[in-house]
């Protein structure tokens, strides 16, 4: 189902303490928010408007680059406000598109948390996340501990979901001197029914200080790793030089294929697209298509880049092996690596590269051909 998403990480969070606003403070390897936001991507949000404090845009815009589909949009002073300005924001999807609602301060956001409130929009105008309240309720009157009856009361969570044109209503119909917690509450005030779907006690909002060491407990936990590999192979043919891994060398042939023939970059491309089950770069790049005759191989890999966080991933570490008796890697090596990193947006130190020969055996020690193997680790959302 097409959908959109807002973000809301405007708040100050000042329960969580003193410092940077929570949404934007590092848990694990990233920001609060760009967990969040990563996971809507992957979930196959269209859009994803995030709603962020004037005086933090810039820092949103560092933490959450290179992510498709992102739009920055300035918050207001209050969580209706934000979730207003987010709603102005969207571009993509018909007025009856589901748009989903979520708080940054939720990182351990899912597939499967999506996938459950879209569902439950078939039967009603909203849907929510939430759980019984399992605890006994206390509330001071004086010198005395009143103790409320917590029979059907439910603690809500987000995402929540709503087709965008009754979320925009009902907004539109609500009083301007007061303000709701949530966006169900707005809705059910306008006359709409909302769902309540099982919710999960992972799913907690990160709120005072302690909330944070269990986070980042939890954050090791909440990443799959997955492994890539990739092969390739071309035939030498007249030429005064040849591209591998993105750098152009001066050499007496030339490698013959469909495109720049660099066979260095097409085993990264098969690599990381198998490292996300995306198939393979001739079903990205068929050979038989003549838009990408003697195309420049970078565009390849940055696409299958793009795919890996596209799907809420990260590029952990790429390796590739060059296999050939001519030319010489080693004097290229660095000025290999440096292009790799430039292409994927990667530091130098998750890059490898390097060379072999193969003692004059085979089609490579023949010098026949030129060969290469890649491996490619990436992280994506469980």
């Amino acid at each position: 189902m097409s959908f959109s998403a807002i973000v809301v990480a405007a708040g100050s969070g000042t329960r969580a303490g003193a410092g940077t606003p929570k949404a934007w403070r590092r848990l694990g390897d990233r920001v609060i928010a760009r967990w969040s936001v990563e996971a809507l991507l992957a979930a196959g949000a269209d859009q994803v408007v995030v709603a962020v404090a004037p005086d933090m845009i810039e820092t949103a815009r560092t933490a959450l680059g290179g992510l498709p589909g992102v739009t920055l949009v300035e918050g207001g002073a209050t969580r209706s406000s934000s979730v207003r300005a987010a709603l102005a924001a969207l571009s993509h999807g018909q007025r009856d598109q589901p748009v989903l609602v979520h708080d940054a301060a939720r990182p351990f956001l899912t597939r499967d948390h999506v996938s459950q409130v879209l569902g439950a929009l078939a039967e009603a105008e909203g849907a929510i996340l939430a759980l019984p309240q399992a605890d006994t309720l206390k509330r001071p009157a004086g010198a005395v501990l009143e103790t409320p009856s917590r029979e059907g009361l439910w603690r809500a969570q987000t995402p929540q979901a709503f087709p965008r044109d009754t979320l925009e209503a009902a907004y539109a119909a609500w009083p301007g001197d007061q303000e709701p917690t949530d966006d169900a509450q707005v809705v059910t005030a306008a006359g709409g029914a909302v769902a309540i779907c099982p919710g999960d006690p992972l799913l907690f909002k990160l709120t005072y200080p302690e909330d944070f060491a269990m986070a980042e407990r939890l954050a090791a936990g909440a990443r799959l790793v997955r492994t890539g590999q990739g092969f390739d192979a071309h035939r030498w043919g007249p030429g005064d030089a040849v591209w591998l891994c993105g750098v152009r060398i001066d050499h007496d042939q030339t490698l013959v294929g469909h495109s720049d023939a660099d066979a260095g970059l097409h085993a990264l491309t098969d690599a990381l697209l198998g490292a996300i089950g995306a198939g393979d770069i001739g079903e990205h790049f068929p050979p038989t298509d003549p838009q990408w005759r003697g195309a420049s191989s970078d565009q390849f890999l940055a696409h299958a880049a793009q795919l890996v966080r596209s799907r809420g991933g990260e590029i952990v570490n790429v390796d590739v092996t060059l296999i050939c008796e001519r030319p010489k890697i080693r004097p290229h090596r660095d000025a290999m690596r440096a292009r790799l990193a430039e292409i994927l947006g990667l530091r130098e130190d998750r890059i490898s590269v390097k060379a072999t020969t193969t003692e004059g055996m085979g089609f490579t020690g023949r010098q026949e051909g030129l060969a290469a193997q890649a491996m490619a680790t990436v992280e994506t959302p469980r």
